[in-house]
């Protein structure tokens, strides 16, 4: 019936046959077939083309041919394996049901022979695109390492094998063996399907050859896997399908069962195999029923066996059992992660602060970072982008030599947010020609801030200005997803908002491609954008800056590297600007290695890459020669990597904090190098947590200045504190180098177990309890402001430690910025909090009883400074004033008018009006201060308690007050406890009080009792 039906349809095929064309005609008809298929040739390759362009352009031709020529080699490789496999698969199948029935015997599909050819050419080019795909995508990179792979010179302590074979040859040889395992399942299924169905196995001998030949294939393929299996035992710690080891690689369990396991399976399939080659050729069906019990029984019988020894011999005394695999296992994490190179240091904390100790840690002090990065971008992108198409993507941490001295700064660079743009300005000249780069920077000192609590900035505002000067502040590549722009066009660039009228800008750089001749449709094609191609305003002159996202630039030349996500923006000496990208070499297959949930258990910094901010040219740097994954890469890639690093650019390199915190979580387990100790993790270390907002979060590394005990300077380090599990007080700390010679030396503070030393959630506890400060806390949070505790840093200075805290209040409108109210500052039992990080040194150094500057010198300022003898100066015990009450009631009230004026402006967020009513207030301020000469001795201070205890003061800083006499409030808050006090939003108890929400009690932003001022 089939038959019939075939021969139907191919009659009324011949009827429909077109009529002949012409010579003519047909050479046509050939010419356009011929061009068609050059057409689609080039569309494939357009993107390949383009790409050779653009890394040409950058001066990365070797890199992009190295890469190009082993994926399309491999994927030609994978293709026609892929393709001749299953062409002659399906064509012998054919063939051998011809020969066995005889053509007029088959399937009508059978019988046709174009038919089923064009049929199998399809199919097997299917198969072959998916061959071409998988192999060049998956397996380039494998090639390329296992042929210039470089010796590790360390072996496992099981198989004595170098660690290359596991990160280079080991992959390889995987990788070779799961595609062919692929067509040979793919072969033998095919075989079984379409001889089984149609009985040709027991009828025709044939296909029992060439079915036996795909078992065989298969067979000695799975022996070859098995055979392999017992070196992935050394890369984890899964025992079984069910079971880990505490080691991780080869245990007890994979020593005695698993490997001998895969050892056994390799020969039963060899067996296996025999067997279904007899049973085929005997056709007896007894032994295709022996070979599947055995091979089944045995991969049975070896998991049984690994579940019963994990579970009844081992884990019932796994120490002792796995005692030597675990040595194996630390010695190999710690040497994976350099953690062996760690210099250990003891060290015990004295309470030894005083002048001296500042004096000889000058820098650091100078150094200390009272602003937070996380608030200070909402800051920057405030105050600091000028105009709403500029932000800034995050701020970084950096240090430069400014004035000849070593100063930690803030930095962050102003780039340019297309998207922002005003709707009408969205156009495609504006998108593509006109706005193309960012402009400038901004540099902050980390220890400084202004009276409003504002970042004190080195750099600032359009054109850049300040102590670090920069030559070409235009920034085209940066951190923000950029597309492609057009410089050297008719069309004049944006630069930079000018007060008057914006200022216009023409490209200088040669890194871009010209967009003359063939590159002009090449890249239209490309970038898919036909204006390239019609647009009058681009010339052969122009030039096309493409892939200006820095991350995605490099990945585009070197695909193989791992980013830090967090580039940096360096202002060169030139003046110019460049953004340095840490990258890893890593791997997840180094033998015995912990990768602490990490994913690779091997990782280093070895290449550090600078990209123009500029002109977008790349280089890669070699820091560290001795890495072999580095040296392989050199190997494969040649003139990618170099080894000289200009100083401006060395001198900038910073330990990247995802390497430092994955070295430092292995190490809160890898420092006991004790096994019991290790195995039970009785010394198991923690990171601590600190308050953010209102919520304990786990502290991440910070870059602080130190002088370590045995450097002669300063110098940059990242570090991070531990505490013990479970526990709260500091145990140690770990730190790395960044800069000279010792970059990347990693060292650790461990501090003595005799005593308690703070750590730092023990810090923000006692903030919590402290109740002057906690007070001042709710209070702010009451009156409508959000409370921000900044990253709460231990800064070790010689044999003692200090615990510094930001403080910002922001307001809950819209608009609000969040300034730097107070410094926390706490060292052993003493907390205090003031305005500045100076004022808190030196309540401290009053609350320790210890001199501190020259604070027991007399000021040269018109006051006297009185001693503080118990008695009022100034006024009576019992609050009476000693000033002119009816002066004070007037400045008062000129006071209050000028603060509530300071805080309309600052909710409306009118900064610049808020700084003006700020400063009539102080000088309102400093006025009262003045009639106050005479009738009272003052004492000057600045901070929460501004003056002193039964003496007249006055507090120059936001808040100021005295206990037991007459007090005035230069700046926001002033109060004052059994005597009077002037102030806006002033409170007080037990006295006379002016001004504010409240009197007489605790008000809606500052209450005063007793003596205690909170502002």
């Amino acid at each position: 019936m089939a038959n019939n039906e075939f021969e139907q349809w191919k009659k009324q095929m011949n009827n429909m046959r077109m009529p002949r064309l012409s010579k003519r005609a047909s050479g046509l008809l050939k010419l356009a077939a011929v061009l068609l298929v050059l057409l689609l040739a080039a569309v494939a390759t357009a993107g390949w083309w383009a790409d050779y362009v653009w890394a040409s352009s950058l001066g990365f031709k070797g890199t992009f041919l190295t890469i190009f020529a082993s994926r399309i080699g491999l994927g030609a490789l994978g293709f026609v394996l892929f393709f001749a496999t299953t062409f002659w698969l399906l064509r012998n199948i054919r063939a051998t049901f011809v020969k066995q029935r005889g053509l007029n015997n088959l399937h009508a599909f059978l019988k046709n022979g174009k038919l089923y050819a064009w049929s199998n050419a399809a199919v097997s080019l299917l198969l072959g695109w998916i061959g071409y795909s998988w192999v060049q995508g998956l397996g380039w990179q494998r090639l390329l390492g296992y042929l210039y792979q470089t010796d590790f010179g360390t072996a496992d302590p099981h198989f004595g094998l170098d660690v290359s074979f596991f990160v280079y040859t080991l992959p390889m040889w995987k990788f070779a063996l799961g595609v062919l395992l692929f067509l040979a399942v793919l072969n033998v299924a095919a075989k079984l399907i379409i001889y089984g169905s149609g009985g040709m196995i027991g009828e025709s001998r044939g296909a029992r050859v060439h079915f036996i030949g795909g078992v065989v294939w298969l067979g000695l393929l799975v022996t070859a896997h098995f055979a392999l299996s017992p070196y992935e035992t050394a890369l984890t710690a899964q025992v079984n399908a069910f079971q880990q080891s505490v080691v991780h690689g080869v245990s007890f369990t994979d020593k005695y069962v698993n490997i001998p396991a895969d050892y056994a399976m390799a020969a039963v399939s060899l067996i296996v195999t025999a067997m279904l080659v007899l049973a085929l050729i005997r056709k007896r069906a007894g032994l295709l029923k022996g070979a599947a019990a055995l091979y089944i029984g045995v991969l049975v019988l070896g998991q049984a066996a690994s579940l019963g020894v994990q579970g009844m011999l081992v884990s019932p005394n796994e120490f002792a059992r796995e005692e030597p695999f675990i040595a194996d296992s630390v010695a190999m994490t710690r040497q994976a992660h350099e953690l062996d190179g760690i210099e250990v240091i003891d060290k015990q904390v004295n309470a030894s602060l005083d002048q001296g100790m500042l004096d000889r840690n000058e820098t650091t002090m100078r150094n200390i970072r009272i602003n937070d990065a996380r608030p200070l971008g909402e800051v920057y992108n405030q105050l600091q982008t000028i105009r709403p198409y500029y932000n800034f993507a995050d701020v970084d941490i950096d240090r430069y030599m400014i004035d000849g001295e070593y100063q930690q700064v803030f930095i962050a660079a102003r780039e340019l947010t297309q998207a922002n743009l005003p709707e009408q300005a969205q156009t495609w000249v504006n998108q593509n020609l006109r706005y193309t780069h960012g402009y400038g920077v901004a540099v902050s000192a980390v220890n400084e801030i202004t009276a409003e609590g504002q970042p004190e900035y080195l750099v600032e505002n359009l054109p850049p200005e300040g102590s670090i000067p920069i030559s070409r502040p235009q920034i085209y590549f940066g951190e923000n997803r950029y597309d492609s722009v057009i410089v050297n066009s008719k069309v004049t660039e944006f630069d930079y908002p000018d007060a008057i009228e914006d200022e216009p800008y023409v490209y200088e750089g040669e890194a871009g491609i010209r967009m003359n001749g063939i590159n002009r449709l090449l890249f239209a094609w490309n970038e898919g954008a036909y204006r390239y191609l019609i647009s009058g305003q681009i010339t052969g002159d122009s030039q096309l800056l493409q892939t200006r996202n820095i991350y995605d630039r490099v990945h585009r030349i070197a695909p193989f590297l791992d980013l830090e996500p967090d580039a940096y923006p360096v202002i060169r000496e030139d003046g110019t600007l460049v953004w340095l990208i840490d990258a890893f070499t890593s791997t997840d297959r180094y033998p015995f290695s912990d990768d602490d949930g990490y994913g690779d258990n091997y990782i280093r910094n070895s290449i550090k890459i600078a990209v123009e901010a500029y002109t977008g040219e790349v280089t890669f740097y070699l820091v560290d020669p001795d890495d072999p994954l580095a040296q392989t890469y050199n190997k494969m890639f040649p003139g990618l990597l170099t080894t000289e690093v200009p100083e401006d650019i060395r001198s900038h390199f910073r330990y990247p904090e995802t390497l430092f915190k994955q070295r430092a979580s292995l190490y809160r387990a890898y420092h006991m190098t004790d096994l019991q100790l290790f195995y039970n993790r009785e010394d198991y270390w923690q990171f601590p947590t600190e308050k953010y907002f209102g919520d304990d979060i786990e502290m991440d590394p910070y870059y602080v200045t130190l002088k370590l005990n045995e450097a002669d300077q300063e110098e940059l380090v990242l570090m991070t504190p531990f505490t013990p599990n479970r526990k709260q007080n500091l145990i140690a700390w770990m730190g790395v180098r960044n800069d000279g010679d010792r970059y990347g030396e990693m060292l650790v503070y461990e501090y003595s177990r005799q005593r308690n030393i703070y750590g730092p959630q023990q810090i923000e506890n006692r903030v919590n309890q402290n109740a002057e400060i906690s007070q001042q806390l709710n209070l702010w949070s009451q009156g409508g402001s959000n409370v921000i505790r900044g990253n709460l840093l231990v800064i070790p200075i010689e044999d003692t430690l200090l615990y510094i805290e930001p403080l910002y209040i922001e307001s809950s409108n819209e608009t609000s910025l969040p300034e730097v109210k107070r410094i926390i500052v706490a060292y052993e039992d003493y907390i205090v909090m003031e305005p500045t990080l100076e004022q808190s040194l030196q309540r401290l150094f009053e609350r320790m009883g210890e001199p501190y500057g020259d604070a027991d010198e007399p000021e040269d300022d018109g006051q006297t400074q009185t001693p503080d003898t118990g008695t009022p100066v100034g006024g009576t015990g019992d609050g009476t004033p000693g000033t002119d009450t009816g002066a004070a009631a007037d400045v008062l009230q000129q006071a209050e008018s000028a603060f509530e004026a300071y805080r309309a402006a600052n909710r409306e967020g009118d900064y610049e009006a808020a700084g003006r009513a700020l400063q009539e207030l102080e000088r309102l301020l400093q006025g009262a201060a003045g009639t106050s000469e005479g009738a009272s001795a003052g004492s000057t201070g600045d901070g929460i308690d501004a003056g002193g205890s039964d003496v007249g003061g006055t507090g120059d800083g936001i808040d100021g007050g005295s206990s037991d006499g007459s007090g005035t409030g230069d700046g926001s808050d002033g109060g004052s406890s059994d005597g009077s006090g002037t102030g806006a939003d002033a409170s007080m108890t037990d006295g006379v009080g002016a001004g504010g929400d409240m009197t007489g009690g605790a008000g809606a932003e500052d209450a005063v009792t007793d003596g205690a001022v909170a502002p």
